[in-house]
């Protein structure tokens, strides 16, 4: 069956139109938004405690009482752990018997400097009366209350020196009572009674954490640090919770990369005074993603993605130009762009590569 001459003479008419772009095509222009780009991105974080401290003995003793253990709460200031030294007892008792020595030096020495100031109080009186003594009698002894009072000088001294000796081994004897630096909760215990402990021993003996408050330290991208605020509140979720949201503000911003991971660790505050969170825990945040300059979004129906190349058709002078574009995240039924467009120009809405540059556009009415 030969066919229709007909049917292949308009066939092949639509074919010569189409390649000399003479055919028309009906065309639907859309503007290019310029808006301020708000999006977020799921980033890992990780739960620190807020203060976090292992705690040492700072003298040398064995260990008596040990008043807490792992998961006890505890307030600042509670005593932990006891520490027994008698050899301290035994130093202290010394220090004072010498400060009683040196003050008793100390109070003879002033008696003795008072009756010399008595004599010479009496011979300046009687010296008033000429010939009752001799001038040298009252010279020596102003010069022996002079020397007196030297003595009295250096028994204070002695006596200032045997009292700071007194001083600081009773407060190292209060060393022998270990407390709490902060609220908290003891989240390790690492000695028992009979250990012997001391400053230049390695053991530790507790390590106690503040989770009444935590820090949630978050990577973020060096492609998203730009946007970061400080006193934003963001949202994140712990497995442990399900599709339960918590929040945190963004607290502290060290301003520096990571060169490994070029990652930023910002830190947020996190209220945690139902406990519910702990260390360790990796939530998942919500992260807004700020960009100083605005956005532009186009319809995703406009890009037109080849193998060589992606683009979007522009409205120029009545014909199509071709502009390459890079996509962005999507926003609804628009995908942000980055290319020489500028907000305002008009571009195809439906786009596609048979719409070569250079032809005549037939605007829609």
């Amino acid at each position: 069956m030969k066919p229709n001459k007909t049917y292949l003479f308009i066939a092949l008419l639509f074919i010569l139109l189409g390649q000399s772009g003479m055919m028309a095509q009906t065309i639907e222009l859309v503007q290019v938004v310029s808006k301020s780009a708000s999006r977020t991105v799921d980033l890992p974080g990780e739960f620190q405690p807020y203060l976090n401290t292992t705690l040492y003995s700072r003298v040398t003793g064995f260990v008596e009482n040990v008043l807490v253990d792992r998961g006890s709460v505890v307030k600042q200031g509670d005593l932990l752990i006891e520490l027994s030294a008698p050899e301290m007892q035994a130093q202290i008792a010394e220090a004072e018997s010498k400060f009683r020595a040196t003050e008793a030096d100390r109070a003879q020495a002033e008696a003795q400097v008072s009756a010399a100031q008595s004599t010479v109080d009496r011979m300046r009186e009687a010296a008033k009366t000429p010939g009752a003594i001799a001038g040298n009698e009252l010279v020596l002894a102003e010069k022996q209350v002079d020397a007196g009072k030297a003595v009295v000088t250096s028994r204070q001294q002695a006596s200032r020196a045997a009292q700071a000796v007194v001083d600081a081994m009773k407060t190292m004897e209060s060393f022998l009572k270990i407390t709490a630096p902060f609220d908290g909760v003891v989240t390790d215990r690492l000695i028992h009674p009979g250990a012997l402990v001391g400053p230049n021993s390695s053991s530790p003996l507790l390590i106690v954490q503040q989770v009444s408050r935590l820090r949630l330290v978050v990577a973020v991208p060096e492609e998203n640090v730009g946007g970061i605020v400080r006193g934003a509140t963001v949202s994140f979720k712990v497995p442990a919770f399900g599709d339960r949201a918590f929040s945190g503000t963004v607290a502290r911003i060290p301003r520096v990369l990571d060169p490994k991971t070029r990652t930023m660790p910002v830190e947020l505050d996190v209220a945690n005074k139902d406990q519910l969170l702990a260390p360790g825990m990796y939530p998942t945040v919500t992260w807004p993603v700020r960009n100083s300059q605005p956005a532009l979004y186009v319809p995703k129906t406009s890009v037109v993605t080849t193998t060589q190349r992606t683009f979007v058709v522009r409205e120029k002078n009545g014909k199509a130009e071709w502009v390459d574009v890079r996509k962005g995240p999507a926003e609804g039924d628009l995908i942000q762009v980055n290319g020489q467009l500028r907000g305002g120009d008009r571009i195809v809405k439906r786009a596609t590569d048979e719409l070569r540059e250079g032809t005549v556009l037939h605007l829609a009415k």
